[in-house]
């Protein structure tokens, strides 16, 4: 806490973690908690405020902030079924055309890749941006340029602080959502013509980013539960070079588990004695159905290898597009590419989110969202076990807003999706997520529009396509 104060992650006068978040992050007890914030308060680091809590004591931030900057201080440097073959990727024509298709058609939103905006609180942010803008008619292009703004930075690293990751700010780097976050640092951990792992299946914004910049994908085993197969991917690290290893440890998309943590460490520790960065996209990190925010690779890198990515867009806001990379050791270079691929993020979103964390209820919007998702996942389980015919298997989401679900082996996805289109009805096709042929049978559906009865008349539907087929 000391050092967060130091970076300015926690600001004078601020509330810092109460006791019980702190032993929920920290898994420690609460009389723990108590003796270690009675030693800051007697350090004179925090003061507590009766019936509100703790607070970052005004002299001293001012102190901790000076001893950053006196001389001699040491400098923190900005830092499946078949065996798996890498191959050239093109995935990019499938997604772009089933996009457009699902968008084309005012049809039941089961197909869409993004959240039901309705959630959000955009009526709100929107009215910070507008006041932004009248206050600051011609903003200066400085403030835009990497890393971001200094205010959205320092909110999202109290976010991460508050949750039980120590972050250091000066690591953080704006993008533009998180798709340009994984774009930059795959183009910072790797060439064309190198080969990537990946999860089988995987999100195909990770397919579209190695078929972007001309490297090959090996795709290595992903159990529904557990995360990727490590036993697998150590087979394939021994067997070729592998230059980055690309997952999504938290509610991936479109399996929607939460790798547990052991599983995280040995991940980690896999790549770290073999010198191979990963990319670690946590987009969903905030929609967990439990009681805690789950931990990410960066709680267990040690080397810098991992590459944190993550955004707003599936939490907060999707029209601003405003997302970050944490890139460890290569954040010089994310911080360059950056500004010769996009130059700038645009200022006003950046500030308006700023504004948005540190002065409304975000914790209370995301609350509400966590407990619509969770219910609309159990509804939606309920109804494809009851209208979809047996051999039906899905997975079981630990978070995020979609369910994967596996057909009877006669049902071809894509047949399902064209037959579904004609009827007003989008699905995913299990082929976005990979490279072959093995989620031929599968399809992936959103859960996070409301539960209404054209949604149930439009699911009962697809069942009687799908026993149809099969």
């Amino acid at each position: 806490m000391t050092e967060a104060v130091r970076r300015g992650v926690f600001a004078a006068g601020e509330r810092i973690p109460s006791v019980r978040q702190a032993s929920q992050q920290h898994g420690v007890s609460i009389k723990t908690v108590l003796h270690a914030y009675a030693l800051l308060e007697s350090r004179g680091i925090v003061e507590t405020r009766p019936q509100s809590g703790y607070f970052v004591r005004d002299a001293a931030a001012r102190a901790l902030a000076l001893d950053e900057l006196r001389p001699g201080r040491p400098h923190i440097p900005h830092m499946p079924p078949t065996p798996p073959v890498a191959a050239a990727v093109d995935v990019s024509r499938l997604v772009l055309s089933t996009l457009r298709s699902i968008r084309a058609h005012d049809a039941v939103p089961f197909g869409s890749p993004y959240p039901d905006p309705s959630l959000f609180p955009w009526r709100r942010i929107n009215q910070y941006a507008n006041a932004i803008a009248r206050r600051h008619a011609s903003w200066n292009l400085i403030d835009d340029l990497p890393p971001g703004n200094p205010e959205l930075i320092r909110q999202i690293a109290r976010r991460y602080a508050e949750n039980g990751v120590p972050v250091d700010p000066d690591e953080i780097v704006i993008t533009l959502g998180a798709t340009e976050a994984i774009n930059l640092s795959l183009q910072a951990v790797a060439k064309p013509g190198d080969t990537v792992a990946v999860e089988s299946p995987t999100y195909y914004a990770m397919l579209h980013a190695i078929e972007r910049l001309g490297m090959r994908a090996i795709e290595v085993a992903t159990h529904p539960v557990h995360g990727i197969d490590i036993e697998a991917l150590a087979q394939v690290i021994g067997e070729q070079k592998v230059a980055a290893c690309m997952v999504m440890p938290n509610f991936q998309n479109p399996l929607g588990f939460q790798m547990p943590d052991a599983r995280k460490r040995q991940l980690v520790e896999l790549l770290a004695a073999h010198e191979i960065p990963v990319i670690e996209n946590d987009v969903y990190q905030e929609l967990y159905f439990g009681e805690t925010r789950p931990s990410t690779l960066k709680n267990f890198d040690t080397k810098g290898l991992v590459l944190h990515c993550a955004s707003f867009s599936k939490s907060l806001t999707a029209s601003y597009r405003i997302g970050w990379a944490l890139p460890g050791r290569y954040r010089a270079q994310v911080e360059k590419l950056k500004f010769l691929n996009t130059l700038t993020t645009p200022s006003v979103p950046q500030v308006a989110v700023a504004d948005y964390l540190r002065l409304d209820g975000y914790d209370r919007h995301l609350r509400h969202v966590r407990k619509v998702y969770r219910q609309q996942a159990s509804i939606m389980t309920a109804m494809v076990q009851r209208f979809f015919p047996a051999g039906t298997r899905m997975s079981t989401p630990q978070g995020g807003y979609v369910l994967w679900v596996e057909l009877p082996e006669r049902v071809d996805s894509m047949r399902l999706y064209q037959a579904a289109l004609a009827r007003s009805i989008t699905v995913g096709p299990g082929m976005m997520f990979s490279m072959r042929d093995d989620f031929r049978h599968f399809i992936r559906l959103n859960y996070s529009y409301p539960w209404t009865a054209q949604t149930e008349a439009a699911l009962k539907t697809l069942g009687e396509l799908v026993t149809r087929m099969a």
